[in-house]
C-alpha cells in the first residue's frame, strides 16, 4: 500500500456511522444483516477506542485492506452459497459482498496490489471445478495442502491471470507496499517453503530452505524485511512425522513461531518460543512491532488472541481478550485502524466474523 493518509476518510465515516447505528442493521435478499454495527471493546481491551462488526453469518476471515482504505478483500465461506472459501470484497463501511473469485475450487490468501489496479489470490479451480475435500483428521489436526495457484484479477474479478504454477501448493502470496515483489509459500522443491517474485510471476528466488514449514509471510512497511510464521522439527521423529505428512500434501500446524527475516532471506530472527500456535504475523506501520494471533494461554484450545511484539523478541502484550478465536489482523498504512476475524458476538459455533477497531498507540496505562 503507498498511501499514508487515505485511509483515514473512509473509516472515520464508518466509525460515525456505526455510533450512529447502535445494534440495529438492514438485512439482504438472502436474511443476511448488513451494515455496521458498533460493539464494544472488552475489558482490557485498551489500544481499541472502537469497535465495528462489519459481517454476521459463516465463516469470513483474513481480510486485508485496499491502499485507499475504502475496501476489504478477504475468503468466505457459508452453508447454501459456495461449499467452500470464495474471495469477496465489501466496503469498510460494511453492506453487500462481491464476490471476485471465480466461484469455483477453492480459494484462500487474497491481497490488493498497491495501487488497487488488480488482486492476487490463490485458487484449485484449475485442478477441479469442485471443491476439494476435507483433510483426513484422523491423524490429528492438521492443514490440507490443496493443490492451489496464484492468480491475479481486476477488482471486480475479470481478467483472471495465473502468475505462478507449480505441481502442490502455492498460495499465501502477499505484496510489498512499493509492489515490486511477491512473496508466498510454496511446495514447487519439495518442501513449504517461502519465495518471492515480480508481480507477473517472474524472477522466482528461494528465501527459506530449512526443513520445515514456513508460512503467512508478510513485508515490513519499507519492504526490506518479512515478517512470518515457521516451525521446523526439533528431532528425528518430528522431521519423520513432517515429512510423512507432507508427502500426503498435510501439515499439522499445532506449534508455530514468529520469525522475521531480510527481504532477501538472510539475517531470521526467531521472535516467539512459547510451545504454542503463533501465527497471522504483520507489521505495524512504525516498523518496529508485530501483531499475531496465539493461544499461548492455553497451547491446547481453539482460544487465540491477538498480541503484539518488538522485534527484538520484547515487549510481548496481549490485546484482545476474547474467550474465542480471533486472528488474521491487519493495519492500515497510517496505523489508525486494525481488521481481524473473530468469533466474539457469533451467532453459532463456528462463526466467524470481520470487525475494524480504532486502534490507539499510546493507550493510558
Amino acid at each position: 500500500m503507498n498511501s499514508t493518509h487515505q485511509a483515514s476518510a473512509p473509516l472515520r465515516v464508518l466509525v460515525t456511522l456505526a455510533a450512529g447505528l447502535g445494534a440495529t442493521a438492514c438485512a439482504n435478499a438472502n436474511g443476511e444483516q448488513t451494515g455496521a454495527v458498533a460493539r464494544d471493546p472488552l475489558p482490557g481491551e485498551r489500544r481499541f477506542a472502537s469497535l465495528t462488526q462489519l459481517t454476521f453469518e459463516g465463516e469470513n476471515a483474513e481480510a486485508y485492506f485496499s491502499s485507499d482504505g475504502e475496501r476489504l478483500i478477504f475468503q468466505r465461506r457459508r452453508e447454501g452459497e459456495y461449499e467452500c472459501d470464495q474471495i469477496f470484497t465489501i466496503g469498510v463501511e460494511g453492506g453487500d459482498r462481491n464476490l471476485v473469485s471465480t466461484g469455483l475450487g477453492r480459494t484462500t490468501c487474497a491481497y490488493f496490489f498497491p495501487d488497487d489496479s488488480r488482486i492476487v489470490y490463490s485458487s484449485t479451480h484449475h485442478a477441479s471445478e469442485a471443491c476439494p475435500p476435507p483433510p483426513d483428521m484422523r491423524r490429528g489436526y492438521v492443514w490440507a495442502l490443496y493443490d492451489f495457484d496464484v492468480y491475479t484479477a481486476r477488482p471486480d474479478g475479470s481478467d483472471v491471470q495465473a502468475i505462478f504454477s507449480s505441481p502442490g501448493y502455492d498460495a499465501e502470496a502477499t505484496i510489498s507496499q512499493d509492489g515490486s515483489r511477491i512473496v508466498f509459500t510454496s511446495t514447487r522443491d519439495g518442501d513449504l517453503d517461502i519465495y518471492s517474485m515480480n508481480p507477473d510471476g517472474s524472477d522466482v528466488r528461494q528465501l527459506t530452505d530449512e526443513p520445515g514449514y514456513d508460512g503467512g509471510p508478510f513485508f515490513s512497511p519499507d519492504g526490506s524485511k518479512i515478517v512470518y510464521r515457521a516451525r521446523y522439527p526439533e528431532s528425528e521423529e518430528e522431521l519423520a512425522d513432517y515429512q510423512a505428512l507432507l508427502a500426503d500434501h498435510l501439515v499439522r500446524p499445532g506449534v508455530l513461531d514468529i520469525y522475521v527475516m531480510d527481504a532477501d532471506g538472510s539475517n531470521r530472527r526467531r521472535l516467539t518460543d512459547n510451545g504454542a500456535a503463533n501465527f497471522a504475523p504483520f507489521f505495524h506501520p512504525g516498523g518496529e512491532k508485530v501483531i499475531f494471533a496465539s493461544n499461548l494461554h492455553d497451547p491446547d484450545s481453539r482460544n487465540f488472541d491477538l498480541f503484539v511484539i518488538n522485534l527484538d523478541g520484547t515487549g510481548l502484550e496481549q490485546v484482545t481478550f476474547s474467550e474465542e478465536f480471533e486472528s488474521f489482523p491487519m493495519f492500515t498504512p497510517d496505523g489508525r485502524h486494525l481488521v481481524f476475524g473473530s468469533n466474539r458476538h457469533g451467532s453459532h459455533e463456528g462463526n466467524t466474523n470481520l470487525f475494524i477497531a480504532e486502534w490507539i498507540d499510546d493507550p493510558p496505562e
